[in-house]
């Protein structure tokens, strides 16, 4: 991934180059994908004292100067990554919740086209692929050997053709 010259960037956004900007880039550049917890602490450990509403603010100002992007995948909360304004695209897992980047298909934005766009210049299409990571298939794969339901040995004195009794709370 190319580095990206934190200064330059903000300066040509026209914002000024601050201590909380340059340790959020950084945190951000560090950790693709973070929310905005994750990215606090990473800008607590530069800085020291920083407040979450002083993160949240640097956030919204370098997303919406366009230096960051905001990801929003559903009920999650919203993760941040450089913005790199090359048209990718995102998977999620529906287990872990891992993102990754995908380049888009096509190259160009937008890079579909509704069939009625009822007159809208369409500029870029977010797209979100779901699914379930090799990892967390692995798991599932492994869970499900290991998961199996044994087979139930019989109370002992019962009978193994003999179904089980059924105990509800009205009988001793």
């Amino acid at each position: 991934m190319p580095t990206l010259d934190h200064p330059s960037a903000l300066r040509e956004a026209g914002l000024r180059v601050t201590a909380p900007r340059l340790a959020t880039l950084s945190a951000v550049a560090e950790h693709p994908h973070a929310d905005a917890e994750v990215i606090a602490q990473a800008v607590r450990e530069r800085l020291g004292t920083v407040s979450r509403q002083a993160v949240y603010d640097v956030l919204n100002a370098l997303s919406d100067a366009e230096i960051l992007r905001r990801v929003s995948v559903g009920g999650r909360s919203m993760q941040y990554e450089l913005h790199r304004h090359d048209n990718h695209h995102h998977l999620v897992c529906r287990s872990c919740g891992r993102l990754e980047d995908v380049p888009c298909s096509i190259g160009h934005a937008p890079c579909l086209t509704p069939h009625d766009d009822h007159g809208f210049e369409i500029e870029i299409a977010d797209v979100v692929y779901r699914g379930v990571c090799s990892e967390c298939r692995a798991a599932q794969t492994s869970a499900g050997r290991t998961a199996a339901p044994a087979a139930q040995a019989p109370a002992p004195g019962a009978s193994a053709s003999a179904p089980a009794a059924h105990a509800t709370p009205e009988s001793p």
